[in-house]
């Protein structure tokens, strides 16, 4: 099995899956999954620099 026929095979499964299953999930909105990442994100910065000042 060649890797493209392989990729090819891929591909076609994965569209079939989202075909069978309407694509995405309704509760998952990017903009708060995205929202809630960035404050995470800049809540571990907030803590790494005022754990890490030279004293």
């Amino acid at each position: 099995m060649s890797l493209s026929s392989t990729a090819h095979n891929l591909v076609v499964l994965a569209s079939e899956g989202a075909e069978q299953h309407g694509g995405n999930h309704d509760s998952l909105n990017p903009y708060v999954t995205g929202g809630a990442a960035f404050i995470i994100l800049m809540l571990m910065l907030w803590v790494t620099t005022r754990l890490n000042r030279d004293r």
